[in-house]
């Protein structure tokens, strides 16, 4: 039989057609493992629960080698504020009335696909430690190679049940230490592995009942009262009445209110020395910045704020607004504050978009790559929620934010002059252009789209 030998501009383009085919079906990590060990980035999603925006002051761990090493965004927003609906919203990059979880007992129909699916099916090593969906038992599920979890949100902070890689068992010590444990040991499979890897690590911390470590728990003694001016606000006369129906806080549940502060504050310790130990544990492994690192709460809370303590699900800046930071030197050079309106739902797209795969169409969330690099980006942000008093929705601006409660009143506030949500402007007359624009946006961003 005659040899045909092909030219080498012919031979080098057939290759690179394979390389192309092999790329789009996801296939190349599983058959070639040169290319398994791509410059494609790792990553770590890191979620607090019930987190307050302004709390990293008292973890300067995580300041000091996320928030102060990458992007911290200080509008950043949990577009429904509570606990399952926004983690389903970080993996899906869906608003919820798109990814049909608006409560904590919904579950996620796998037909709406999150990052972490995108990620397994295409190569990477994907692991998680901590609570998935409130509505989720605790056991593994497939699109992770590594599962340590919780059923739903119920965790002990002491000696907690765990599920294993599918075998329950109650460990002995601290949750947050424990969960530092199978970090590091997702990390320690990870490096061993041929190809890049996915951990999402969503702590207990600071949920109720913020139970502190032992070592911690005497600490912040003169810790100074929480009294920003919405504190137990005194005249809620043009509030919703899910608002003003309720009463003055009485001294006893002032003194309730700080002390789970302060409990909550101390919970975070701990965290932070889990964030510190991740960074130092990549340093150690040569994977510090290849690695993209996200750190977010999963919704924030009220500290007496509106008459409100340990509420959630409300439309107020303290529910909605949440600790939000990104490092990744090779798209962050140099570290600043970004005051664009961002949201979780943001975080699954930008994944996405640095693991080199298709942006889905129908995602609501952008890729904050295109922020980083300077491009057009949006000037307004859907927040929503489905609570006990009725579903509520809004549109949040830099200046204004107006909402809508289902059966009570509406709510606009100008947050240049009024940043503690105190005056309700709705009746103003010199705002009136200003709520109908805001209006016809809502109604817009309330329509729902197909998965």
């Amino acid at each position: 039989m005659k040899r045909v030998i092909m030219p080498k501009d012919i031979m080098t383009k057939t290759i690179h057609r394979f390389i192309l085919m092999f790329l789009t079906a996801g296939l190349l990590s599983s058959c070639i493992p040169f290319f398994s060990k791509s410059n494609r980035p790792n990553f770590i999603v890191i979620i607090s629960d019930d987190q307050s925006h302004d709390s990293t002051q008292f973890m300067p761990q995580t300041q000091s080698v996320i928030f102060d090493q990458g992007v911290r965004f200080a509008q950043g927003f949990d577009t429904t504020p509570l606990c399952c609906p926004s983690r389903a919203s970080i993996f899906t990059g869906l608003y919820d009335h798109n990814n049909g979880v608006e409560t904590n007992e919904d579950k996620l129909n796998d037909k709406y696909q999150t990052f972490i699916m995108a990620l397994h099916k295409n190569g990477y090593y994907t692991g998680l430690v901590g609570k998935y969906l409130n509505s989720w038992l605790g056991e593994p599920r497939p699109e992770f190679d590594s599962w340590v979890s919780w059923p739903g949100s119920v965790a002990s902070y002491k000696d907690p049940n765990i599920n294993v890689n599918g075998v329950w068992g109650v460990h002995t010590g601290y949750v947050t230490d424990i969960e530092n444990q199978y970090v590091m040991q997702f990390l320690d499979q990870a490096s061993k592995q041929n190809k890049p890897f996915l951990l999402v690590y969503a702590a207990r911390a600071p949920h109720a009942p913020a139970s502190p470590a032992p070592e911690y728990a005497n600490l912040l003694q003169n810790l100074p009262p929480y009294r920003p001016p919405s504190f137990d606000q005194a005249d809620v006369s043009n509030m919703p009445s899910s608002i003003s129906s309720i009463p003055p806080m009485s001294a006893k549940a002032i003194a309730n209110n700080d002390a789970f502060r302060r409990h909550q504050l101390l919970t975070l310790i701990s965290l932070d020395n889990n964030v510190g130990n991740i960074v130092t544990k990549l340093q150690q492994m040569g994977r510090l910045d290849n690695t993209v690192i996200f750190y977010i709460s999963d919704n924030g809370l009220q500290w007496g704020e509106h008459r409100l303590s340990s509420d959630k699900a409300a439309e107020f800046e303290e529910s909605i607004r949440v600790p939000f930071a990104m490092r990744y030197p090779p798209l962050i050079s140099k570290p600043y504050v970004e005051n664009h309106l961002v949201g979780n739902i943001d975080i699954a797209p930008t994944i996405y978009d640095l693991a080199g795969l298709p942006i889905p169409s129908n995602m609501d969330g952008m890729s904050l790559v295109k922020l980083l690099k300077g491009e057009p980006w949006r000037d307004n942000i859907l927040i929503e929620s489905w609570p006990e008093r009725g579903y509520w929705a809004g549109i949040r601006t830099d200046h204004f934010v107006y909402v809508e409660t289902e059966n009570d009143m509406s709510e606009f506030y100008n947050l240049q002059t009024d940043p503690f949500e105190v005056n309700n402007l709705i009746k103003d007359p010199q705002y009136q252009s200003v709520i109908a624009d805001l209006k016809a946006k809502l109604q817009v961003e309330k329509q729902p789209h197909s998965p």
